[in-house]
């Protein structure tokens, strides 16, 4: 905003920002930064805390003020500005400009010199000079071939910049400044090559906000927490500047989702994209679950390792110890899968239920049993014969008649009873 736009002109060009607070009844009304060469510091005679003079003549206390400086001496209130303490170097760059400035606008320099041996005259000479200007001037005349008669010869005089280290001089000037503002040279149009210390555009970027505005924004921030209570504080996001190249930031947020402290519409806020139905749940790397479900997806994946662990004979307490899993009731009895229904003793089951009963030798007696003969004599029965009568209707016969048209097509068909 334009308002901490002024308090970082301030502190860049002066070394300090003066932020008057208004206040009424209801507290403070209004924050209004101030012209910091219009302000002096000071201290109160009796109290010795600071105070400061607005325009000579209005007095603020220091509650009333939140004045940030960037660089100040020990035992000093006003901070020291950047440029008073690299001035001779701001000094050498504006004197460069100015000398460009005349070098350049003046023309004082010529071209070359035209050398003749013998006298001319003042017009003999403007002619001389404007034929020649008129046969190589101007673009579709350059490097033309010339021509010099009576012994006349053309001795160039263009002063070499970079000879002179004049146009080294000047870029050595806007590094230096580059350099006192923590600025990098490429983003003050330097393109020489290393001006540039990264090779893509967003580590350049992310160069910038950590070490030339994150510094002034920690000051920003921890000034104006004098007039916020501890409820509240002041943050500038610069998310947005520090955000990386894709393939960086898309696996930044792969782990974010894996290791459960991200959702899918916090990175969807983070990449200024719209949330999506469902994306606030978090997932821990379990089994990509939903957290809220963490816990039984836990207890089923250790209620597995207990069953192979008592399935290939471990005691089944001993195993819910290892894998901390609380004690539950049980009926005693194994599963069948623990214990061959051919190692049970007929004679002594119960020792079949012993945890160490796979270690024991058991021998099964061989059962014979014998069935005596018994003989039933097979039973007489008489039957007596059964007669069925059936009487059926006379069925009478069917008379059909069928008629026909004078081409013997069938008409009809009329069936009726016979008599």
């Amino acid at each position: 905003t334009e308002h901490f736009q002024q308090v970082l002109v301030s502190l860049l060009l002066d070394g300090n920002s003066f932020t008057r607070i208004l206040r009424d009844d209801q507290g403070i009304a209004g924050l209004v930064v101030l012209n910091p060469q219009r302000v002096e510091c000071s201290r109160d005679r009796v109290t010795r805390r600071p105070i400061y003079i607005f325009e000579q003549r209005d007095v603020i206390q220091a509650e009333d003020m939140i004045h940030i400086t960037e660089l100040r001496m020990p035992g000093e209130l006003r901070g020291r500005s950047r440029i008073d303490l690299v001035k001779e170097n701001l000094g050498l760059a504006r004197a460069l400009e100015e000398f460009a400035a005349r070098f350049f606008g003046q023309g004082s320099s010529a071209s070359g010199i035209i050398e003749f041996p013998g006298n001319l005259t003042r017009e003999q000479a403007k002619d001389l000079v404007d034929g020649f200007e008129q046969g190589h001037k101007g673009l579709r005349r350059s490097h033309r071939p010339g021509i010099l008669f009576g012994g006349a010869t053309f001795n160039k005089t263009t002063v070499d910049n970079d000879s002179a280290q004049f146009l080294e001089s000047r870029r050595f000037a806007v590094e230096e400044i580059a350099r006192t503002f923590r600025c990098p040279p490429s983003m003050l149009g330097v393109t020489t090559p290393g001006a540039m210390s990264y090779a893509s555009v967003e580590q350049n970027g992310i160069h910038f906000v950590q070490h030339t505005l994150r510094p002034y924004i920690a000051k920003i921030e921890d000034g104006y927490q004098k007039i916020l209570d501890n409820r509240a504080f002041l943050r500038f996001n610069v998310d947005g500047l520090l955000r990386g190249d894709q393939a960086s930031r898309y696996a930044a947020f792969s782990t974010g989702i894996q290791a459960g402290f991200l959702s899918i519409n916090d990175i969807h806020r983070i990449e200024d994209m719209s949330p999506v139905e469902g994306g606030d749940s978090y997932r821990v790397p379990l089994a990509n679950v939903d957290i809220n479900a963490a816990n039984l997806a836990e207890l089923d994946r250790k209620s597995l390792i207990a069953q192979r662990l008592i399935l290939a004979g471990f005691d089944p307490a001993q195993v819910l110890s290892a894998l901390e899993l609380p004690a539950i009731n049980h009926t005693g009895l194994p599963s069948t899968q623990l214990q061959p229904v051919a190692t049970v003793n007929p004679a002594d089951p119960q020792a079949a239920y012993e945890v160490n009963s796979q270690d024991r030798t058991i021998t099964i007696p061989d059962l014979v049993v014998r069935m005596p003969d018994v003989k039933v004599p097979a039973p007489i029965v008489n039957v007596p014969e059964t007669v069925v009568n059936v009487n059926l209707p006379e069925k009478k016969a069917t008379v059909r008649t069928v008629e026909r048209d004078a081409e013997g097509r069938i008409l009809n068909i009329i069936e009726r009873e016979g008599e």
